[in-house]
């Protein structure tokens, strides 16, 4: 049994009451958060393997990334001015030299994402795409918390369908980890667009079957619609819940295009949540924007994400708390409408009950994993203030981020990465990067 003992921390608990302790403490035992306090309760530093004084640091639940696509880091900087939520956008951009993607691009590509979210403060992330055994590996590898979502796309073909979804059913059967952090899940790309309503229907039995949540992008355009406008005169969310969709842990990422109509569908489930990821929205061009305040107040579970870093172009999940606090105030024509508190809650319990995690992870309390972050409050920007909440959201930045701890393993010591060396990932990565676009400039040419 190993044992830890921070102290001299403001702890961010982001428990049921939203405790802030100051000068608090919290002991690490076997993974596990054994017991927290205040400094007039703190235990001596005899019998720990380690101890270690935080003095001028907040500590928090790690950060809670519940939408992205960890090997699209290899697309950043390559979709500048086209919106990925059309799909014309998305075909031109991303889908046509995806073609030329292989296995060995994966897990290049997946470690240095891995490492860009847990140098600025995320330990568990939720990823959707193909070469999902490639993914989880390298997340494995990584020692990060992460749902793998296994990407399934019908396009219209039947026999494609039933094939995909028996290879995601393998893949959950395969790769639950022994330790916990490796979570698979169905991945279906969208409904209607790329998956038929029978698949749906048929891919919520068996993940129910299997015991495993469904991860996809939903109401991100108006082709989302379109069908079941013109065939029920619904839309794609209504319609789904008749055809028992909304059954299983339903987990959807965008949703920009929500009427109050769809909102009563996730908030009649008994396990839908939504990833609000605004970043990308507002990046895409898209007028609508994801209605989390009316979601919210139907008590839909809404979470927050990055997107795939071509429509992002970050991972830092501090920087989105802020923009996501900033686009509620432009869509609600209100100050705040979104308190700093929720915005934390949205990335670090709320992402975890999304993800049907938060008994396990998403706040600092007795019995969960010991997921920590963190954060030097030291530096530029964190001047004395009245809440602590809105000093991270609107001053911080993930890059703020020193030490980070998955299941109690201390995975950033000191804004350095302890499984493997940050350069040595980058480099593995621009051998990857230039071998990858080099095939595809070679497919463009041949084609």
């Amino acid at each position: 049994m190993t044992r830890e003992l921070i102290h001299s921390a403001t702890l961010m608990t982001v428990d049921p009451q939203d405790r802030v302790v100051d000068d608090g403490w919290l002991v690490i035992e076997d993974g596990r958060i054994a017991e927290l306090g205040p400094a007039s309760s703190r235990p001596g530093s005899a019998g720990f393997d380690r101890v270690t004084d935080l003095s001028g640091h907040l500590l928090m639940p790690g950060l809670v990334n519940a939408h992205t696509h960890s090997v699209m880091v290899l697309f950043r900087g390559h979709a500048e001015g086209h919106s990925l939520l059309t799909m014309d956008g998305w075909y031109n951009t991303i889908r046509e030299p995806e073609l030329a993607m292989v296995a060995e691009d994966v897990a290049p590509a997946v470690a240095l994402s891995c490492a860009e979210m847990a140098l600025s403060g995320t330990t568990t992330f939720c990823d959707q795409y193909f070469f999902a055994e490639e993914i989880a590996g390298a997340a494995g590898r990584a020692g990060l918390r992460a749902v793998i979502a296994y990407g399934i796309v019908q396009l219209g073909d039947e026999v494609r369908g039933a094939e995909e979804l028996a290879k995601a059913a393998a893949f959950v059967e395969g790769q639950r980890s022994s330790d916990g952090r490796i979570i698979p899940w169905f991945g279906p790309h969208a409904p209607y667009v790329d998956n038929t309503e029978a698949l749906l229907a048929e891919e919520v039995r068996v993940a129910n079957r299997l015991g495993c949540g469904i991860h996809l992008h939903m109401a991100c355009g108006p082709e989302d619609n379109e069908e079941t406008l013109a065939r029920y005169d619904t839309t794609a969310s209504v319609a789904l819940e008749k055809a028992g969709f909304f059954g299983g842990r339903i987990h959807a990422a965008h949703c920009l295009d929500l009427s109050d109509e769809d909102i009563a569908v996730f908030a009649r489930a008994e396990a839908a949540s939504v990833a609000h990821c605004a970043s990308a929205g507002l990046r895409s061009g898209r007028e609508a924007i994801c209605p989390v305040v009316p979601l919210k107040r139907a008590g839909v579970t809404v979470a927050l994400g990055t997107d795939n870093v071509a429509a992002n172009n970050s991972y830092d999940m501090v920087a989105e708390m802020r923009v996501a606090g900033l686009v509620a105030s432009h869509r609600q024509r209100q100050a705040q409408p979104l308190t700093s508190r929720e915005l934390v809650r949205m990335a670090t319990i709320d992402g975890a009950r999304a993800l049907g995690l938060e008994h396990e992870i998403g706040s600092l309390e007795s019995g969960k994993a010991a997921d920590l972050v963190a954060i030097d409050m030291r530096g530029p920007g964190w001047s004395p203030a009245p809440d602590l909440a809105t000093l991270l959201v609107y001053s911080g930045s993930g890059r703020d981020t020193r030490h980070v701890w998955v299941a109690g393993e201390r995975i950033v010591d000191d804004r350095r990465l302890t499984r493997r060396a940050y350069g040595d990932i980058r480099a593995d990565y621009q051998g990857a990067y230039d071998t990858f676009w080099r095939r595809v400039a070679a497919a463009r040419e041949a084609a």
